[in-house]
């Protein structure tokens, strides 16, 4: 193990992060506050599966309007004015739903490439943002995104909803308090069986006649119109970072959470497309290892194997000195060492779940009101996005990696480096 010397109380300090369960939520520069009985106007960017589903959510709300919808592809604009009864304006190009001053704040949920470009230009237009995860596609655009926040005094709620269930936490404040002793080491895994087709080999085509593919590539690099790169876009390079930043976040986030750290000493990451026989890019085996100050973390996907570990597909574990506390979003389990007498060591614990999506929109349409900062705020999201795009970083290079979390930056490979951004296409960019 490399750094030995560095404790964690100094790593926090070094990348100043806050210690502990982090339950409260300081303000955010003051900007122009709502009155609690005051509506919020909403527009939704990117209303795919994902995006009409945290529609409907927010579409409960009693103080939230739907003013707009904006897609790409036809079809997904018409089902999502559908979930407001016909009430929003369908609009092609996001950059009329900033123009709008009626426009209180946007939920952005497009593929992953897309994230930063929106927020950012959404951020300069004053509007309050809520943004899916993983937040950026790579680690320069999620510090733009963070500094575009600060500068123009925005609320940004990002997707890590697992933050807003009780039973989160819950475990994270008994991991956080020492009430499974000292932690040495966690598990985070995702287990599913694609095989042996995966998402299939359809052929370049010609897009759909109400899709604007130029329009949808954005900032990425062109390819050709292929039904995967549009309807699977996790599982291509050029817009996402496949099963380490879909879930890998979720599970990382809740990991640097109860652990009181927001960035690894280093990482390594090893495997590859081993069996599956479709068209994606991204990795259908994979295991990353983060060295943090005083633990290990590790995180296992297989796509050709679903067989559980530890009694589920999913989940995340904190292996203490006293004890093991597993937690998902189905609830917790804390399971007791044995002591020197062959008794548990503390008293073994468990809880159901708790509902996570509802109350995360509930909360951003409450801080859009307040000012205040929400608890998955950009800087938090960033952080937790981070160490899963340097994971997959480490597993292009093939090279264990050093990194610098106040400058972010890799100590010891340039070739990492150059990983960190990459050039958009024009006219993207600010």
């Amino acid at each position: 193990m490399s750094n030995t010397s560095v404790t964690r109380r100094d790593f926090m300090k070094s990348s100043s992060v806050v210690a502990g369960a982090g339950l409260t939520f300081p303000h955010i520069l003051p900007a122009s506050a709502k009155g609690a009985n005051d509506r919020v106007t909403l527009a939704s960017i990117g209303v795919g599966g994902k995006g009409q589903h945290g529609m409907g959510i927010f579409h409960k709300f009693d103080d939230v309007e739907f003013v707009a919808v904006c897609d790409v592809y036809q079809p997904n604009m018409e089902a999502a004015r559908n979930i407001t009864e016909g009430r929003a304006e369908m609009i092609k190009d996001f950059r009329d739903v900033l123009a709008r001053e009626d426009i209180d704040a946007v939920h952005i949920s497009t593929p992953d490439h897309w994230h930063a470009e929106i927020m950012i230009q959404a951020c300069a237009a004053g509007k309050d943002v809520y943004v899916e995860k993983p937040v950026s596609l790579t680690i320069g655009e999620g510090r733009r995104m963070v500094e575009a926040a600060k500068k123009h005094n925005r609320v940004v709620q990002c997707g890590t909803q697992q933050r807003s269930g009780t039973h989160f936490q819950k475990a994270v404040e008994i991991v956080a308090s020492g009430g499974i002793g000292e932690v040495t080491m966690t598990k985070t895994w995702i287990l599913e069986n694609e095989s042996p087709n995966g998402i299939g080999n359809p052929p370049n085509q010609d897009p759909p006649a109400d899709l604007d593919w130029e329009m949808w590539q954005g900032p990425s690099p062109r390819h050709e119109y292929n039904p995967n790169r549009f309807r699977q876009f996790r599982w291509f390079w050029d817009y996402s970072g496949g099963k380490v930043t879909d879930w890998g976040v979720h599970l990382m986030d809740i990991v640097q959470w109860a652990m009181g750290m927001d960035a690894p000493l280093n990482v390594c990451a090893t495997g590859g497309k081993y069996s599956l026989k479709d068209n994606r890019e991204t990795p259908d085996t994979v295991h990353v290892t983060w060295e943090y100050p005083g633990f290990l973390a590790t995180f296992t996907n297989r796509v050709c194997n679903a067989h559980p570990e530890d009694g589920d597909g999913y989940g995340i574990q904190f292996h203490g000195t006293e004890g093991t506390l597993y937690v998902n979003r189905g609830g917790w389990t804390l399971t007791p060492e044995t002591g020197p007498d062959n008794k548990p060591r503390i008293p073994a614990q468990s809880s159901g779940g708790s509902e996570q999506n509802g109350p995360h929109e509930r909360q951003f349409i409450d801080c859009v009101k307040s000012r205040e900062k929400p608890i998955s705020d950009i800087e938090t999201t960033h952080r937790s996005t981070s160490a899963c795009l340097m994971a997959n970083i480490a597993l292009k290079t093939g090279q264990r990696l050093e990194w610098d979390p106040v400058h972010e930056k890799f100590t010891n490979s340039d070739e990492a480096n150059e990983l960190l951004d990459y050039e958009y296409s024009k006219p993207w960019g600010v």
